[in-house]
């Protein structure tokens, strides 16, 4: 029938190229299937798919179904060998006449290849042209592969894979999602009148479409229940008597979604999800076409939660300003997100303000402001100070060489700083924290050094910072370089825009015990056969002492306590868990946020502005604004308690760690001489005999000249950093005491002594 010489020949030949190739992909038979994203209870968060498709086996598969497709596509389907080689001569012959393809006589088999090129294996548009060309070396290819697969595979096999493969319009793939998307039922259901339309629709599946076709595909269903009353004519009385029934398809196709753009609020966590996928060796393609199942560690409760928090502080419709969070489960082997969202609505509809852009997990907003303290705090106890240390807060600083000079009334090279408000002269590191005066703080990184406190911030969690090009400007510099080498003090400030996933796991890492995990939104991954398949996770890491993260932990634990800057938010919803928490706004109230942890959860709301010309911020009610009075303590800060209470012991009790008396007390050699009372010689040298450097600074005091009144800071400090001694300058004149008024004191003779008063003694300095 194929001679060697001659067309048929040449195109015999050219079709064995690739015959071999492709017979091996065939016989393995795998289709792209539909993957589906689930939550951590199970529910569907997305399908992802290139193919609409759901494969099931042959005994899910209704046998009204194969009676069907065998009578109107291939009625010796069980009787030839890959090929009806009856048809295939009489189409031999009349194509050899024409000079080109006019018959067909394609088998079961024939057009389970033919599709199968077309579906699968072609990747470009020439090769799809080329699996459908109507030439002889095509079909003779088709040819050799029928006879391959039914050599290979049952008649039950070819016919369920046939099935399983072959579309049916209306973006439909696959005998399973033919049936839900027009008659809402699984194959295994399909009735004698909806198997007899589905097979029916093979033969041309955009043609023959019910919604825009009625009469046309009733005419070619009749025609299959036609030809079964030929092929089953026992059964003619049944058949004949459905041709009268109508179509019965629903009144739409019950079509499945695509994509994480169907997730609504989670389709932030969606995007995510594959991003990390991929980063793991399970590319987006793959994905589509894989048949996976992708359990996800978002928890449903948490989720709703986050964003009734997240929609109710923040306008979804607010043009200019957006709020997002992410929730993490603190743990020493993972850190699972629980929650994402954001509340801008997920979506393309620009007019509407939605966006698809990855507003909870990339570099955003104007930065976090004070949160960056914390950064600084853990730097400084690692060198050795102890929480329990007490820091001055002068109303203004003047630090010569921290990079950030030429304000206004500062000198040269020197950065200055004011405080925004009225602090105490002294506060512990507990009680600065709370209140976050930014004095106290900048005298604290001039001790530390930006460089180890910008290490912190990226060991703790801001990894982002490490990576090329993130400085701006036109560079390839990491923004921590950037920081380090221009040696910026106001780092501690936190003026630099941030990832909002990385900063709530920074919350997580403190309440993990100092120990960093990546951000994880995969629980487990499955093939289509229900075999797990590996996902590689980047290993945790120890990043500082668990000591010292459980005692920054206690030292974060006055935020929400009255005094403060979260308290007004914590008693909104009458917080009264144990927690750890930090404010921060940015000077230009461009951004501000509110990181937050308790053992169970950790999390970081960040409200900023997302237009390409951001301006101030307005709170209550939320929005752009002239001069703004956004403050960490406002909408982020309400935000994170709105969305935690409700579900705040959900995994079980909320408790702090203890604290590691190494870290309160600070190191051995960290230990500030107590010198107040002393004049300044003796002061000073035993401050340097500890080991410190000495700064000397007058203060206006009724103590007498010369004598050292205050340290700072005191109790602990950085061991060779310096040490201010503020001394008085003797101008203050106490005040003479006065009697009360109409009372006379008598006076007493110059030989009269009042004896002690047994059980009293002097107060303590």
């Amino acid at each position: 029938m194929f001679p060697l010489a001659g067309g048929f020949g040449y195109a015999s030949n050219r079709a064995a190229d690739t015959v071999d190739n492709v017979s091996a992909e065939l016989v393995e038979g795998t289709v792209p299937a539909v993957s589906t994203m689930v939550d951590a209870a199970g529910n569907p968060i997305a399908w992802l798919y290139e193919q609409r498709r759901f494969e099931v086996p042959s005994d899910r598969i209704s046998n009204e179904m194969k009676l069907a497709i065998v009578s109107i596509e291939d009625r010796r389907f069980a009787e030839h060998d890959g090929v009806d080689w009856q048809g295939t001569v009489r189409a031999f012959l009349t194509n050899t006449t024409s000079g080109q393809v006019e018959q067909g006589a394609s088998t079961l088999d024939q057009q389970y290849v033919k599709n199968y090129q077309l579906l699968v294996v072609a990747k470009t548009d020439a090769e799809r042209r080329a699996a459908i060309e109507t030439t002889p070396a095509r079909k003779i290819r088709e040819i050799r592969m029928a006879l391959t697969l039914d050599k290979r595979l049952t008649k039950d096999e070819i016919l369920t894979r046939y099935l399983n493969l072959v579309p049916f319009g209306n973006s439909s793939y696959g005998i399973q999602d033919a049936a839900r998307t027009y008659f809402g039922v699984d194959a295994a259901d399909l009735t004698l009148t909806q198997a007899a339309m589905l097979a029916g629709m093979v033969q041309s599946s955009s043609a023959l479409n019910p919604y825009t076709n009625y009469d046309g595909v009733m005419d070619r269903r009749n025609t299959v229940l036609d030809t079964m009353i030929q092929n089953i004519p026992e059964r003619a009385a049944e058949i004949e008597a459905a041709k009268a029934e109508p179509l019965g398809v629903l009144p739409e196709p019950n079509q499945l979604p695509r994509g994480c753009i169907a997730a609504g609020d989670r389709g932030f966590f969606c995007d995510y999800a594959l991003q990390y996928l991929a980063d793991a060796g399970i590319s987006k393609e793959q994905v589509d076409k894989g048949g996976y199942l992708i359990r996800t560690t978002l928890d449903p409760e948490v989720q709703a939660s986050t964003s009734a928090a997240l929609t109710g502080n923040s306008n979804p419709n607010l043009d200019g300003v957006a709020t997002v969070m992410n929730v993490i489960a603190p743990g020493q082997d993972d850190h699972r997100i629980l929650a994402m969202g954001s509340s801008r609505r997920y979506g393309l509809n620009g007019d509407a303000n939605e966006t698809v852009q990855p507003q909870p997990y990339s570099l955003v907003g104007s930065g976090a402001g004070s949160i960056f303290k914390i950064f600084t705090t853990a730097a400084a106890m690692e060198k050795g100070l102890g929480t329990s240390a007490v820091l001055q807060v002068p109303s203004r600083v003047e630090v010569k060489g921290l990079g950030d000079g030429g304000a206004r009334g500062c000198p040269p090279s020197t950065y200055c700083v004011t405080n925004a408000g009225t602090y105490p002269a002294a506060l512990s590191v507990t009680d600065a924290l709370a209140q976050s005066p930014n004095t106290a703080f900048v005298k604290l990184i001039e001790s530390v050094g930006v460089t180890p406190t910008v290490d912190m911030a990226v060991r703790l969690g801001l990894r982002s910072y490490t990576l090329p090009g993130t400085a701006g400007q036109g560079t390839d510099q990491s923004l921590a370089d950037y920081q380090k080498e221009a040696n910026l003090g106001s780092f501690t400030l936190g003026p630099t825009y941030v990832n909002p996933l990385e900063l709530s796991n920074v919350a997580a890492t403190i309440a993990s015990g100092g120990k960093w995990c990546p951000p994880n939104p995969i629980d487990s991954v499955f093939d289509r056969s229900g075999k797990q398949i590996p996902v590689t996770h980047q290993a945790c890491e120890q990043v500082v002492e668990p000591g010292l993260a459980n005692t920054l932990a206690n030292a974060m634990s006055k935020d929400d306590q009255p005094g403060g800057t979260s308290a007004s938010a914590a008693a909104s919803v009458g917080w009264t868990l144990p927690m750890g928490g930090k404010t921060g706004t940015t000077e230009s109230h461009r951004s501000s946020g509110f990181l937050g942890f308790t053992n169970r959860y950790a999390a970081a709301a960040y409200t900023y502005g997302d237009s390409p010309t951001p301006s101030e911020i307005c709170s209550f009610p939320l929005r752009p604004c002239g001069s703004g009075n956004l403050f960490g303590g406002n909408e982020p800060a309400r935000t994170w308690f709105d969305a935690m209470d409700p579900v705040a012991t959900k995994f079980g009790d909320v408790s702090l760690p203890p604290v590691d008396q190494k870290f309160v007390r600070g190191s051995a050699n960290g230990q500030v001489p107590d010198v107040v009372g002393l004049n300044q010689g003796s002061a000073q040298s035993q401050v340097q005999a500890a080991g410190f450097r000495v700064s000397i600074a007058t203060t206006a005091s009724s103590e007498r000249r010369g004598t050292v009144v205050s340290t700072s800071p005191s109790g602990s400090a950085i061991p060779g950093s310096t040490i201010t001694l503020y001394v008085s300058d003797g101008s203050v004149r106490p005040s003479p005491a006065r009697p009360a008024p109409g009372l006379t004191l008598p006076s007493l003779p110059p030989d009269v002594t009042i004896p002690p008063i047994p059980g009293l003694t002097a107060p303590p300095r």
